[in-house]
């Protein structure tokens, strides 16, 4: 007989290295592996092969594709799943800590506020899957485990996969679905109707075991914890352990009821029934998101209380001031995570706080590199990922705080947080801000004008318009309390400023003040910052639209962005989300086609979007200065082995270059006096000379290709109407540009073929973001490469290869070009935390000519993911500044 290690080593040996075998269940074994293209450890599970064959493989691998849709913090992803060598197999993370039942096994009880802790981690994992129609149906300590101090429920969906493919012949395996001491009493008899209850009935039962330890129903037979589970009231909490508070264990005794009416409703009922009605107590703090993480098993969770004390104890003075009424503690920290969500710095913020500051919006990132909104309330459980918001950015919140607006694939839209419906309000090319104001109204920022939209849809008209003629554009609106007026960042060649507009006649007039990102709080204050990351506050007065006084600082380390916005939000009581200003430097790297990465010899700094000479001799770049300043970008070549860099533009912001066929010339983008305003210019490679305009068009020009004959170029517009748009020009003539791909869709990432005469680009017509191929001529005819998403194409292996990306991973496609193009599958060559997207304007790495390096840009500890700091109660209507704060110690 074959050796099933053997067996499965040889099956899987293009995509995974099997390195031991780390266990072995009633349902699979488990081995610890080596994800080839991604290189990441993962834990891959092979179903025994009796179990397959009586599954169906089909309809096993169908049935668990489910699961692979679920993106929550505290759910343990499904990577991969698939038949190989005649096994069926499914692909997780590969988690270094330990489980529930180890923690239990060496310590048996848990202390009572860890316990609540982590009991509330799975309800809100629970919660969403329930939300998404899948019920977990074995929870037990063996499916918690600990990954960097957080709890993640793992096998999520499998039992439902298990149960889906074999119905009634399930028992002809000897395998039963559910643990007997955690299994509800209707999935104890065998009822095929289970429902979100029976998953609280067992988190309860693993509750009742933390704090008592033992689960509620002991017997030396699966029969007799059966016939208890069916019969017996489990033995009240607190006369084995007096610690546990009253609500606490009647919260447990409801979940474990044994009609599933008597339970509670929902996963997210019951997390909320095991915190007292004050949020904190003595015994058990809300470990919610002002939580400290678990660190080690043994850590116990501070309360939320006491980190106030701690953090706040420096302006624990001035709030007692008897000339004020008492203020609320302010209460800093920084949110880590668990798996996936990481933060990300996208285009505009990322961060939105709800009006009464009890919610807090962001964008995060999943294992896949895939953004999302993820929505966290302060005294809620567990952060959720919202439905319908993939590839999201700049949340912004409704009056009434019940809805998300956002920007997706080159719209506006909205998401109601109660019901999860989506739907578009405008068409958005671009976004440099939003805001949601009272009447429905809405007043966003796009590519110089300020528009406004009813909430309810329908088609933008301009609000105020730029005098363009003086390099000004208008971005991140803020409405004033009325709603009839709105504050908003003002950028000319000076730099930005403060301004104001009203609705009612639409008049724009300015504040004095420099500054950006402003934002309006409760009692009569505007917080804005200042270019090199510090916030301000002053009183303003809302009526008459003007400060009352000169402002202060109030906070420094606030992250700056190149488009004049300060990535921080504020709720209109006053508490504050942000990211700390960047300070780490990245490094230029090479990548070979098996994903191992050697860095080049050159100093860290703020590098962007790389590119190879035509001989892939030499390397231009852009980097980015004063992230802490009055930002700037410049180009810069290298030439490996010279272990230094040549700078060649020296003003304005410089940036994405891009070589000329010949190699003797770089294009780059230029900013023109307002952020919004680019044109297309070129240098010699060799710094020789000055910068001379390439194009400058009335709307942003962005990507610029160079065909092989040297006569044509390709670029990327940006347009009002008909957004992104992609168009062809003479070199000796580029006035005369024509539309190459002009449509209602997003096209983007253009990538020429090195005969000049294929153009891959990316569009999001299908819904999603995909990578296409089409002859540059007029009227050609295309065709789709990527088959389930792809962004940042790039040819290799002299036109006979397309690469691009799809989260983190970058994939190869096998091209044959003629008449057609004839693509191959997409295969993945690796994957791994590098620059990728840049809001969407170009592609962030690049291929060597002969398709076998990589170059690329790495940030220490991953690109991505960021620091998310919140500071509750930072402004109450109480105070009339804010407490000092500046980025915690890191």
């Amino acid at each position: 007989m074959a050796d099933p290690f053997a067996q499965l080593a040889a099956a899987l040996a293009e995509q995974y290295t099997i390195e031991r075998e780390a266990g072995v269940g009633g349902m699979a074994t488990v081995y610890v592996a080596r994800d080839l293209k991604h290189d990441r450890h993962v834990a891959l599970k092979v179903l025994r092969p009796d179990l397959a064959a009586l599954l169906g493989v089909e309809r096993f691998l169908s049935e668990i594709r489910v699961t692979a849709h679920l993106h929550h913090p505290h759910i343990l992803p499904l990577f991969d799943s698939g038949q190989a060598g005649g096994l069926v197999y499914y692909v997780m993370p590969h988690v270094e800590g330990e489980a529930l039942r180890q923690w239990l096994a060496r310590e048996r009880q848990l202390p009572v506020a860890t316990a609540i802790e982590i009991a509330r981690a799975v309800a809100g994992a629970l919660d969403y899957a329930h939300r998404h129609g899948v019920i977990h149906r074995d929870i037990k300590p063996e499916n918690i485990l600990f990954q960097d101090g957080q709890a993640v429920v793992a096998d999520f969906g499998i039992a439902l996969a298990l149960s889906a493919a074999a119905g009634s012949r399930l028992t002809e395996t000897g395998i039963s679905l559910g643990t007997p001491q955690y299994m509800s009493p209707e999935q104890a008899t065998g009822d095929r109707a289970i429902d979100a209850r029976s998953d609280i009935y067992s988190l309860a039962a693993v509750l009742y075991e933390m704090l008592a330890g033992e689960p509620p129903h002991t017997g030396p037979t699966i029969q007799s914890v059966i016939a208890k589970v069916l019969t017996d009231r489990p033995r009240p909490l607190r006369a084995l352990r007096d610690a546990v508070p009253p609500h606490v264990e009647s919260a447990i005794q409801k979940a474990l009821a044994k009609v599933p009416a008597d339970r509670f409703a929902s996963a997210l009922q019951f997390a909320e029934a095991l915190t007292p009605a004050g949020g904190v107590s003595e015994a058990v703090a809300a470990p919610g998101i002002g939580a400290p993480r678990l660190g080690t098993p043994r850590v116990v969770t501070a309360s939320w209380a006491l980190a106030a004390l701690a953090i706040g104890a420096a302006a624990w003075g001035w709030l007692r001031s008897p000339s004020r009424p008492p203020a609320a503690p302010v209460v800093r920290f920084s949110l880590s995570f668990g798996i996936g969500f990481q933060p990300v710095d996208f285009t505009g913020s990322p961060v939105a706080l709800s009006p009464d500051g009890s919610r807090i919006v962001y964008v995060g990132s999943d294992s896949l590199g895939i953004r999302w909104l993820v929505s966290r309330g302060f005294e809620r459980v567990e952060p959720a990922v919202l439905p319908g918001t993939q590839g999201a950015a700049q949340p912004f919140f409704s009056p009434d705080g019940r809805s998300i607006g956002f920007w997706q694939d080159g719209r506006l839209r909205m998401e109601s947080l109660s019901s999860g419906a989506v739907k578009t309000i405008c068409e958005a090319p671009s976004l440099e801000g939003a805001a949601w104001g009272a009447g429905d109204v809405i007043v966003f920022a796009a590519s110089g004008p300020l528009y406004r939209v009813a909430a309810a849809g329908g088609k933008p008209e301009v609000l105020a318009a730029p005098d363009t003629a003086r390099g000004q554009a208008y971005r991140w609106p803020e409405f004033l309390p009325d709603g009839r007026g709105l504050l908003f960042t003002l950028v000319d060649a000076s730099g930005p400023s403060l301004a104001a507009v009203s609705l009612a006649d639409d008049r724009v007039r300015s504040l004095g003040q420099t500054g950006m990102s402003p934002r309006y709080v409760e009692g009569g204050i505007v917080v804005f910052a200042q270019s090199d990351g510090t916030l301000f506050s002053a009183p303003f007065d809302p009526r008459r639209v003007r400060f009352k006084g000169p402002p202060e600082p109030v906070a420094e380390g606030v992250r700056v962005g190149q488009l004049a916005v300060a990535k921080f939000g504020m709720s209109r009581t006053g508490s504050l989300a942000y990211l700390a200003a960047s300070t780490a430097l990245r490094e230029m790297v090479i990548v070979d086609r098996t994903g191992r990465a050697q860095a080049l010899a050159v100093p860290r700094d703020h590098y962007v979007a790389p590119r190879f000479s035509p001989d892939g001799r030499r390397i231009a770049v852009g980097i980015e200065h004063g992230m802490r300043g009055t930002f700037s970008s410049d180009i810069w070549v290298y030439v490996p082995g010279a272990r230094s860099l040549s700078r060649l533009t020296f003003d304005s912001v410089n940036a994405f270059p891009e070589w000329t066929r010949d190699g003797r010339r770089i294009a780059f983008v230029r900013q023109l006096g307002a952020i919004t305003r680019q044109g297309l210019f070129r240098i010699a490679a060799d710094g020789s000379g000055v910068p001379e305009t390439l194009l400058v068009r009335a709307q942003p020009v962005w990507e610029v290709q160079f065909a092989a004959d040297q006569r044509t170029m390709v670029f990327r517009e940006n347009h009002p109407q008909t957004h992104r748009d992609i168009w062809v020009a003479p070199l000796d003539s580029p006035q005369a540009a024509r539309p190459l791909l002009r449509t209602p869709f997003e096209e983007r990432g253009i990538a020429l073929s090195p005969d000049g005469r294929w153009l891959a680009y990316v569009s999001n017509e299908t819904g999603s973001n995909e990578v296409y191929a089409r002859q540059v001529r007029e009227g050609g005819a295309r065709w789709r490469i990527s088959t389930r998403g792809g962004t940042e194409p790039r040819w290799g292996q002299g036109g006979q290869e397309l690469l691009f990306r799809n989260g983190d991973s970058v994939y190869a496609v096998a091209v044959q070009l003629g008449t057609e193009v004839r693509a191959g599958p997409p295969r993945a060559l690796f994957g791994g935390k590098y620059q990728s997207g840049l809001a969407g304007h170009v592609v962030a790495y690049d291929v060597s000519p002969d398709g076998s390096r990589f170059l690329m840009v790495r940030e220490p500890g991953g690109a991505g993911g960021q620091e998310l700091n919140v500071v509750l109660n930072w402004f109450d209507q109480g105070r009339r500044r804010g407490a000092r704060t500046t980025a915690p110690d890191r």
